[in-house]
């Protein structure tokens, strides 16, 4: 099984890069490949740029990860509530790519972490409601509250019964048909 591994944060210390790194090495057997919005140049958005720059490689080159790929294990951000700019802005440069819905129908483990008690709760909502339509098929989600007491950047989730939780979701991903 062949994973794409996406944080859904241009940060560089992004706690959500961290959480979907970590839950992307619970798969066994499985290859990984990291989308690190961090490291992405690609201008901000806009018809205009568009039809001045063309399609930036850098977004092709995203677009083709997920089409590699068998999962996408995404951890979004939020950010007053809604998506990271980062990742809105990759995404809608995808959707800009002719005859493609962004996530192209692929099995997606939907997750967000935050360091408050709700965990990314209403981005994790609208992803799950705006996902679907740009060709993800949400498999299962997942929030961990409170990142700085569940979660070691060396260690992972920290909280056991989190951890189980998680650890139910994988191992339930990778029985099903056609995530192997």
């Amino acid at each position: 099984m062949k994973i794409l591994a996406i944080g859904g944060s241009n940060s560089r210390k992004s706690i959500n890069k961290a959480l979907a790194y970590f839950t992307a090495q619970l798969f066994e057997n499985a290859t990984i490949e990291k989308a690190d919005l961090s490291e992405l140049t690609v201008p901000m958005f806009s018809v205009d740029v568009e039809s001045e720059l063309g399609m930036p490689a850098e977004v092709i080159d995203f677009a083709n990860k997920i089409d590699g790929c068998d999962l996408i294990v995404i951890s979004l951000a939020e950010n007053n509530g809604s998506f990271n700019v980062g990742l809105k802005n990759i995404l809608d440069w995808t959707s800009r790519i002719k005859d493609r819905k962004i996530f192209n129908g692929k099995p997606m483990l939907l997750m967000a972490t935050s360091p408050g008690a709700r965990g990314g709760a209403s981005v994790l909502e609208s992803a799950k409601e705006l996902f679907p339509r740009s060709g993800a098929v949400i498999k299962a989600t997942f929030s961990l509250p409170s990142f700085q007491q569940n979660f070691d950047l060396e260690k992972g989730i920290i909280n056991l019964e989190l951890l189980e939780n998680l650890k139910a979701i994988v191992n339930q991903l990778q029985s099903e048909e056609g995530i192997k």
